[in-house]
């Protein structure tokens, strides 16, 4: 299968640049016929090995449609680990980055995890290394650590509480009602944006998504003249200057849930654009415009997709299932560290359930994760 290979630089945790780890291999695109065929055989071996596709909302529409056909799940991050968990496959598969793998695995240690491409990895991930994680922890002790789940599990296992994208505020507040002081890592976008909501005391570690952190304010004006009536859809992953433009707010689900409930009939969506897939089945006629990542001149003016997402393949839930390729391993005790700080949200969440987004039409059932 012929691929194409990007580099992306990054930022480290004195914000100097380098590409060190930070590159995707993607497929090129197959013949119709090729992908029939792969589409086919793939749900024949999931049935096979018993085993559950859970993916997430950002890789390529044909595994996100396979999941759904074949019993399993497309939502986010947190929601495709808990679906894991709860179903009574023996192996799970999941079409997304690393972390969710590995997140899978720490929820479901007695069954077997497989990813389609074990090198799918996050930028958020990569620029939060655990050494230099757990040196930061050190300089700041009196600080209750909050991790974005956009981490790798050796990170998870050094912090008190892991949070997603659509409980992070509440949580944050009930630690600042608490009169903690936070150490956030890693998305400064998303800490940021906690931080002014809540007021709370947070310390912020260097890191962003390369997807969302291109998307341009300027731009995203221009396009809102243009379009007057469309509701500006933003994930808070975002630049402030492109969250200040939002009518919405919030995690994956939250945005797909706005379009659903939403009265316009056009919105613009500034996060990845693998979830127009989802957003277009739940809300057909619906008008979704790409919010820009560029300016008019360039030769691509909105290019948000994240490159190692891109890197599922039909092909690749193919080779691990034949080959048992792709198995995520998360050792002890790492594992059950991390754990403390995952079960630490869920139960907050389950106590606090208005903190969460709540499960409407379309959607699987807990909805609302990340």
């Amino acid at each position: 299968m012929g691929q194409v290979l990007f580099d992306y630089t990054r930022q480290d945790a004195t914000g100097a640049s380098r590409t060190a780890q930070a590159w995707a291999r993607v497929p090129l695109a197959t013949a119709p016929a090729e992908r029939r065929a792969a589409r086919a055989r793939a749900s024949a071996l999931l049935k096979q090995h018993n085993a559950v596709l859970v993916a997430h909302y950002y890789v390529d529409g044909e595994l996100q449609d396979l999941a759904l056909e074949t019993g399993g799940c497309v939502a986010d991050s947190l929601e495709m680990a808990r679906f894991g968990r709860d179903h009574a496959a023996r192996t799970l598969v999941v079409a997304g980055v690393r972390f969710m793998g590995e997140t899978s695995k720490i929820l479901s240690p007695d069954k077997r995890v497989l990813m389609p491409d074990l090198e799918a990895t996050c930028s958020l991930d990569l620029g939060c290394p655990p050494d230099e994680f757990a040196r930061f922890c050190d300089a700041h002790r009196d600080r209750k650590v909050v991790v974005y789940a956009n981490t790798s599990a050796a990170v998870k296992a050094r912090a008190d509480w892991m949070v997603t994208s659509s409980c992070a505020l509440a949580i944050v507040q009930h630690l600042k009602d608490q009169g903690q002081k936070i150490l956030w890592a890693p998305d400064r976008h998303l800490g940021r944006y906690i931080r002014d909501e809540t007021g709370a005391d947070m310390l912020l570690w260097n890191g962003e998504c390369i997807v969302h952190d291109e998307f341009k304010a300027l731009e995203l004006e221009l396009l809102k003249r243009e379009h007057p009536g469309a509701p500006v859809l933003v994930h808070p992953e975002s630049p402030a200057g492109v969250v200040a433009l939002a009518d919405v707010v919030g995690s994956t689900s939250q945005l797909i849930k706005a379009v659903v409930d939403g009265t316009a009939s056009t919105y613009i969506v500034a996060t990845d654009n693998g979830i127009l897939h989802r957003m277009r089945q739940l809300a057909p006629g619906k008008t979704l415009l790409e919010a820009p990542t560029a300016g008019r001149s360039a030769t691509c003016k909105s290019c948000a997709h994240c490159p190692w997402m891109a890197m599922n393949a039909m092909q690749g839930v193919i080779d691990c299932l034949e080959h048992g390729r792709g198995e995520i391993r998360v050792p002890e005790p790492t594992r059950s560290q991390a754990l403390g700080c995952i079960d630490r949200m869920l139960a907050f969440v389950a106590a606090n359930p208005a903190s969460i987004a709540q499960p409407r039409r379309g959607f699987v059932p807990g909805l609302g994760s990340a």
